[in-house]
């Protein structure tokens, strides 16, 4: 008995006196031939694998994980002066290869031997592999190869951009006709396989994480930075620019760096006044104006700390900014010590404050003078005694000059809106009961107002040295602001950078 086939529903379409009807299942063609399926199928090209027009390719090792591109020649050599001399006539060990998608003839329809891409120009191709060195010490580097050389160990080509390429259709078609039993046993390897993670260490993500920025970047991508974290953000970036001033890449990857950097705004600045230095060489590095001059200005106020690390650190053309920068600093502040030494009280008829004309006020000016010459003057150093011969004993050296950081903050006590941080009621009263006959409630009140006047006129000589230069706001009242008690007077320009820059 042969059934008869229901009768499929049709729909009437208005202004016409035809019917369509809807097609059965049945009628899909799961018997279209694959003939040349395979050739029809093309891989992409697009980053960080250009199939069609890639002639670099660039494999980056790491632990079990292996990373592979195949990217543009112009545009690295373009990006990166290192691929620009390895890529040369001179250092190439490029390989001919024939055009992409042209490596094997293909028979034309018309009973023809061959195509043209037969008699196409063939491409140089280079391959680099990243070398780890032998020492413990040495420094991961790109290295050309000839031929891939044989791993026993098992990669997974993965990469943090993306998954890795399509398979082609045959093996698609292939995976899918496997049987039940086929495929559990599939699954049971898998699951013995993520029984034994392999997981790389932190070193070696760091290194996968690097060389990924730094092709993103060369193709303008932005790289997978830190956006929550200033303090991780900085060792990103940190990293990323030792390899790219490994591979003469610095003008490139510098302005991506600056510009992630300087989105975290206040937090930036903040880390910056604990860490000066760190971030003085990063500044340089990125070629960064705002995290160079933020840096300097810390690292000049509280000069000579952290020097020995600035000199095995840092390039002679900045260690001459630092030090044109304390100079300029020290001479202002040598000129306002001058004004401060020569303040003066004077009496109702205008005369200067002597002890014949005015000893309380004289008193007070002395007072005043003493304590500036306290907190601007290093200890003096340990008294030189003569040896067990009478013999003289040797002159003391010179007194050192006094630090910067010192020196600046007794200045922002001076400057301070606040007149009693320094020489207040308790010390006035104090230093009167030395000499009894001068001690009274009427000469404490006439004493402490004549200081008073003394302070008002140092916070007008000091406020040269009040000026900030920071992009910090030292007017807040975080920790940060308040533990600042060195001088960011110093005035960076254009011209004090260790670059050329455009006005």
């Amino acid at each position: 008995m042969v059934s008869q086939p229901d009768p499929a529903p049709s729909l009437a379409i208005r202004g016409t006196s035809s019917l369509v009807s809807r097609p059965s299942a049945r009628s899909k063609r799961y018997n279209r031939s694959t003939v040349g399926a395979a050739s029809s199928y093309l891989p992409q090209n697009e980053f960080p694998v250009f199939s069609h027009s890639g002639d670099v390719e660039i494999l980056i090792r790491a632990g079990a994980v292996e990373n592979r591109y195949l990217l543009h020649r112009h545009t690295l050599t373009r990006c990166s002066g290192f691929f620009e001399a390895s890529t040369s006539n001179e250092w190439s060990r490029a390989q001919p290869l024939l055009p992409s998608g042209h490596e094997l003839s293909r028979i034309g329809e018309d009973g023809g031997e061959a195509t043209d891409a037969e008699n196409a120009a063939p491409k140089r191709k280079w391959r680099y592999e990243l070398d780890s060195g032998s020492g413990p010490n040495d420094i991961p580097m790109l290295m050309q190869r000839d031929e891939p050389r044989q791993d026993p160990r098992p990669m997974a080509t993965a990469s943090l951009f993306g998954a890795a390429p399509k398979a082609s259709r045959s093996s698609h078609h292939k995976s899918s006709s496997y049987s039940h039993s086929s495929k559990r046993d599939y699954s049971r390897s898998v699951m013995s396989l993520g029984a034994q993670p392999q997981t790389l260490s932190q070193a070696d993500e760091d290194l996968l994480r690097d060389y990924d920025n730094l092709f993103r970047t060369f193709y303008n991508y932005p790289p997978v930075l830190d956006s929550i974290n200033v303090a991780d953000a900085y060792v990103q970036c940190k990293s990323l620019l030792t390899l790219a001033d490994q591979y003469d890449a610095l003008a490139v990857i510098g302005p991506r760096v600056d510009h992630h950097l300087l989105q975290f705004q206040s937090r930036l600045w903040k880390q910056i006044a604990k860490y000066p230095i760190s971030y003085l060489r990063l500044g340089y590095l990125a070629r960064s104006k705002v995290i160079f001059q933020e840096a300097l200005i810390h690292v000049v106020g509280q000069w000579p700390a952290g020097e020995r690390s600035l000199r095995a650190t840092m390039p002679d053309i900045v260690l001459d900014i630092i030090e044109d920068k304390v100079d300029e600093l020290e001479e202002t502040v040598s000129r306002v010590e001058g004004r401060l030494f020569r303040l003066n009280l004077n009496t109702s008829r205008g005369e200067r404050v002597t002890p014949n004309n005015g000893y309380l006020d004289w008193l007070a000016t002395s007072l005043f003078r003493q304590w500036i010459a306290d907190n601007t003057t290093p200890q003096p150093p340990p008294e030189y005694r003569g040896s067990r011969e009478n013999r003289p004993a040797d002159p003391p050296p010179p007194p050192p000059a006094p630090p910067l950081t010192s020196v600046g903050r007794a200045y922002r006590t001076l400057g301070s809106d606040n007149p009693d941080t320094f020489l207040g009621h308790d010390e006035c009263k104090k230093f009167l009961k030395l000499t009894p006959e001068f001690y009274s409630r009427e000469n404490l009140r006439r004493f402490e107002k004549r200081m008073d006047e003394l302070k008002a006129m140092a916070r007008s000589v000091v406020r040269p040295l009040m000026n900030s230069g920071l992009e910090l706001d030292l007017s807040g009242s975080s920790r940060v602001a308040d533990s600042i008690g060195y001088l960011t007077c110093t005035e960076v320009g254009n011209r004090d950078l260790p670059w050329s820059v455009e006005e």
